[in-house]
């Protein structure tokens, strides 16, 4: 595949220099400090209403459960709809269920089982907003600044973490819960303001939208064939298992190892923001020196250690370091896979590779904070917390199995060659299956060469739409082989063609060098038809009515 090297590493204020970046980055950071000090009072408002360690857990999980079950469909929306109006959909619906929480609370209503019910509402929003905005990412900044964009979003968050929970904790101190739930549904304001200001241009296709089932299935499909999409994946699920216990457990420690108040769980939640902060902003020159494994590598020990060091629960001091190293390596980690998996997936499906990455971490972090909480409570908290760093450092060596692919390897900008053939037959555009086969004259010397090169394309086909893709060779003229594929309607055979990349061109380039005819290989397409009476096949009655 091509190779166009690795992309200068711009700088972490590059992004700002765009305005409809700037002023989206701005309410998000609003939004975020709402979002914080909600968490706060949930999870310390749960502490308030029940001993049990691992209810107070599950108020991470109920926020990232939703993540996991529908980022897909998030994702499928993001690529087929207009993004900023799903994420002011999502954004609409997160106020109006903060709205319900704060009156609950303030009419003292909220029962543990209800608490989790408003978290996980929210967290359908956050599930329904996420893929729309970090797809938007690559469509607001140059290709060269999403590894900037999206760490300047980790790090908007984590601005957030360093002055919310403690801004959180104060507020329940003075005010109470509902007064900083009531802080966090006025915080949607300004991001649906944004949002509404923002005139994106909606790109213009020639192609009808594709079905919700067939857009789920081609972007499992894509994902699937696509071995470093999976690597990712697989990545992020085993950081959200391993290292999900200090945030899920980290009241607990504020309570039981430190012997604090939620003032206390608020400032410990800063510390951790604050090494959030500190990992992004030395990311570019992390990125400048370092390749992507050897950094992700360092980040899980990182964490282990972090991890490691909270469980002895000696004084404030300690504690803070340990959540500042964690904090740091957890954003380094997940904005450096996100990074990874955008700049590795072309436009066309990119909200749908995203989706399975959330999917992957969300469904690491809900199993973790419910295995981790369950542990603390069987065996206590300390246990808890040795036995996930131990976890997590056996999540260091996945990179041995599962590497991570290096920024800027493919060029994944749509090849624009193909021009869809004028017809005899006058189709509908759902008619299908259509079947193409396409002819290759190759000596018997290049025979190991037309082979792997057709390893390749299986895999690119399969993964861009095709199906029952098959090799043939004539056994009377054993140097014709022939390729052959289906799509399911002449719609998916122009979309099929369509999601062509750049680097993919150098496999039909090779293939073209084998060929050994004088004219370019031959291809044909056709419908596959059933042999039906005249009377039960509506197709020959239009054939018939147009000849």
């Amino acid at each position: 595949m091509s190779d166009q090297g690795t992309p200068s590493v711009s700088t972490p204020l590059a992004p700002f220099g765009n305005p409809v970046f700037r002023s989206l980055w701005v309410a998000t950071l609003i939004s975020n400090l709402g979002g914080l000090v909600q968490a706060v009072a949930a999870g310390w408002t749960m502490t308030t209403l029940t001993d049990s360690p691992s209810m107070v857990a599950l108020v991470t999980a109920s926020t990232t459960l939703p993540i996991m079950g529908l980022s897909l469909f998030a994702g499928v929306l993001a690529d087929n709809y207009d993004r900023r109006r799903m994420m002011l959909i999502a954004q609409i619906s997160m106020l109006v269920v903060s709205v319900g929480l704060t009156l609950f609370t303030y009419f003292g209503l909220l029962t543990p089982w209800l608490l989790l019910t408003f978290t996980f509402l929210i967290g359908c929003g956050s599930a329904l907003n996420n893929p729309s905005w970090q797809a938007s990412v690559g469509d607001i900044v140059p290709r060269e600044q999403v590894p900037a964009a999206v760490m300047a979003n980790g790090m908007s968050f984590n601005i957030m973490r360093s002055i919310g929970p403690a801004l959180g904790g104060m507020i329940i101190v003075a005010a109470g819960a509902a007064a900083a739930f009531a802080m966090n549904a006025l915080s949607y304001v300004a991001l649906i303001v944004a949002l509404t200001l923002w005139r994106r241009p909606t790109p213009v296709s020639s192609l009808p939208r594709e079905r919700f089932t067939r857009a789920t299935g081609a972007g499992f499909q894509y994902v699937s064939l696509s071995p470093n999409l999976l690597n990712i994946i697989l990545r992020g699920f085993i950081f959200g298992l391993s290292a999900i216990a200090v945030q899920a457990l980290l009241p607990l420690i504020a309570r039981d190892l430190l012997g604090g108040s939620a003032s206390t769980y608020g400032f410990l939640l800063g510390l951790f923001g604050f090494g959030a902060v500190v990992g992004a902003l030395g990311n570019a020159k992390i990125r400048a020196k370092f390749d992507n494994e050897t950094i992700v590598r360092t980040t899980f020990v990182g964490t282990a250690l972090g991890t490691l060091l909270l469980s002895t629960g000696h004084g404030i001091a300690l504690t803070g370091i340990a959540l500042s190293l964690c904090g740091a390596c957890w954003v380094t980690t997940n904005a450096l896979l996100n990074v990874s998996l955008q700049l590795s997936t072309p436009r066309w499906v990119v909200g749908r590779a995203l989706s399975f990455y959330m999917m992957g971490n969300a469904a690491g972090m809900v199993l973790g904070s419910w295995v981790w909480g369950l542990v603390a409570q069987t065996y206590g908290l300390q246990f808890a917390l040795i036995a996930s760093a131990t976890t997590i450092l056996l999540g260091a060596f996945a990179g041995y199995v599962l590497p991570l692919p290096e920024f800027g390897r493919l060029n994944l900008d749509p090849l624009n060659q193909f021009i869809e053939p004028t017809l005899a037959v006058q189709l509908k555009p759902q008619t299908g299956p259509i079947m193409i086969t396409i002819d290759f004259d190759i000596g018997e010397k290049d025979i190991p060469a037309f082979l792997q090169a057709m390893t390749r394309r299986r895999r690119i086909r399969m993964r861009d739409g095709a199906r029952r893709w098959s090799l043939l060779r004539n056994l009377e003229h054993p140097n014709i082989w022939t390729e052959k594929y289906y799509v399911a309607t002449w719609v998916e055979y122009i979309r099929h063609n369509q999601r062509r990349t750049v680097s993919d061109s150098d496999v039909s380039d090779t293939l073209k060098q084998l060929h050994q005819g004088v004219e370019t290989p031959q291809v044909r397409r056709m419908i596959e038809r059933q042999t039906v009476p005249k009377q039960a096949d509506p197709y020959i009655k239009t054939y018939e009515e147009h000849h």
